[in-house]
């Protein structure tokens, strides 16, 4: 499964894994959220609550499609977070993975915070 995430600036698809989460999030597409940003980090409040998966993780790698559960949240960490230890993505609490970014994670650094976020599923035919 894919998804497509833009912002004023940009935008980026990921693939997804078949998690419970994944299901959950696929069935509530299309959604829009402001995005915010903490360190080398974006995330934004979806429509959907789930329980934390038995393989959720704190520390992820750049690019890494996280689900904060927490905070009913997406999480794209593309690098240090202010809980980070040196270079590593260190995500606020333990998130369900859910995929990766496809291509350079970085170009979430022209999401500014407060900036609307779409969401969307991408078709076969990559619209």
């Amino acid at each position: 499964m894919q998804i497509r995430i833009s912002w004023p600036t940009g935008h980026l698809t990921a693939t997804i894994d078949e998690t419970p989460t994944s299901k959950a999030l696929m069935g509530v597409l299309p959604f829009s959220a402001t995005a915010r940003t903490w360190g080398e980090e974006v995330y934004f409040e979806t429509p959907v609550s789930p329980a934390p998966e038995a393989d959720a993780r704190q520390v992820v790698e750049p690019g890494t499609v996280a689900f904060w559960t927490d905070g009913d949240a997406l999480a794209l960490p593309y690098g240090p977070t202010p809980i980070s230890r040196g270079d590593e993505c260190r995500l606020a609490s333990p998130c369900n993975v859910l995929g990766s970014i496809d291509g350079d994670p970085r170009r979430l650094a022209t999401v500014r915070d407060g900036d609307p976020i779409r969401v969307e599923r991408l078709t076969t035919d990559g619209t």
